[in-house]
């Protein structure tokens, strides 16, 4: 059976793709890496584009309870964390929780579509010990909480 390497990228429908596109770069720090008439690819950085957005048609119903729960976005460490929870509050963005996973760290929020995402880090040194932490017996979840600084 071929084994996946990573997901490959994201693609949104966006009710507003000018609006959707100032949220991603501006807020998100997502780059812009290419733009079309109906779609902004946005990259991290490293590869041609991580995240695309296209604008969806006027009639598009809204996303339900079914399909994408969220888009996860690793970052470095905590003070990256604080400075997207300050930058998430100080925009009005709709913050869901903020969780300590144990492995990771996490603010969960919504776009200007009602997307959830999650920007995380992860606190272990290596992809072996976060995977050994998922699979320990009686792991649970915390509340975490961002000082504001």
């Amino acid at each position: 059976m071929v084994q996946p390497k990573r997901i490959g990228h994201v693609v949104l429908n966006v009710r507003d793709l000018a609006v959707s596109e100032r949220f991603y770069t501006d807020v998100l720090g997502f780059q812009v890496a290419l733009k079309r008439e109906r779609g902004t690819f946005l990259t991290c950085g490293k590869i041609h584009h991580d995240l695309a957005l296209f604008q969806a048609p006027q009639d598009a119903a809204p996303a339900g309870d079914l399909g994408l729960n969220h888009i996860a976005v690793q970052i470095e460490n905590m003070d990256e964390l604080k400075e997207v929870h300050r930058r998430l509050k100080s925009c009005g963005a709709q913050i869901d929780h903020l969780t300590d996973h144990g492995m990771t760290k996490s603010v969960y929020f919504r776009d200007p579509d009602g997307n959830r995402i999650e920007y995380f880090f992860n606190t272990t040194e290596t992809a072996e010990e976060g995977l050994a932490m998922m699979r320990s017996p009686g792991r649970t979840l915390g509340e975490l909480v961002l000082e504001d600084v």
